[in-house]
């Protein structure tokens, strides 16, 4: 059974909204963490190399909970669904810490929220990669749908980096006009 252009289109569409998130947390949690909360660059190298550490043996782990999951939703679905709700709400704690956490706390807060959002993403993402052979016949079908779902995946990752050196222009042009103003003030 060969996939509709409406299939191929839709999961395209969910690799653009999935590595939209993914560019969002990857590119701005050293930023939020280190120059708006005060978290040493030390303690996020440490954080983020124990996270990928922890991904070596998560991925693996994900893979055989997806392949082994009978569900009457299937065995994606489930970790499709749950993934992305958790991710959600995990990726709003992790640029919304207290306001009152801070040194060891605020580290140790860091730590918990990526590698929460690490484990979370990978419960989306490893059932999302995975259907592709086990609703593809193989061969061309199969790779012209990874390189679709691939290249939005690309195209989500664009829009977050453009849409946000967009609002970084507007905001600092703000910004830098206030200064000004004030400081043509006698």
């Amino acid at each position: 059974m060969e996939l509709s252009a409406k299939e191929k289109v839709s999961y395209g569409l969910g690799a653009v909204g999935k590595d939209m998130v993914y560019m969002l947390s990857a590119s701005y949690i050293l930023y939020y963490y280190q120059d708006i909360l005060g978290v040493s660059a030390i303690a996020m190298g440490i954080i983020l190399m124990a996270a990928r550490v922890f991904d070596a043996f998560n991925d693996p782990i994900m893979g055989v909970l997806v392949a082994k999951t009978k569900t009457k939703w299937g065995k994606f679905r489930p970790w499709l669904v749950i993934g992305t709700v958790l991710n959600a709400i995990v990726l709003y704690f992790m640029f919304a810490a207290p306001p009152a956490l801070d040194g060891n706390g605020l580290v140790a807060y860091a730590a918990v929220t990526y590698i929460l959002w690490s484990v979370t993403y990978t419960m989306m993402d490893i059932p999302y990669w995975s259907m592709i052979p086990a609703f593809t016949e193989g061969g061309k079908e199969r790779e012209n749908l990874s390189t679709l779902a691939r290249s939005c995946a690309g195209v989500g990752s664009a829009i977050v980096t453009i849409i946000t050196m967009k609002c970084v222009y507007v905001f600092c042009r703000r910004k830098n006009k206030k200064v000004l103003d004030n400081a043509a003030l006698p």
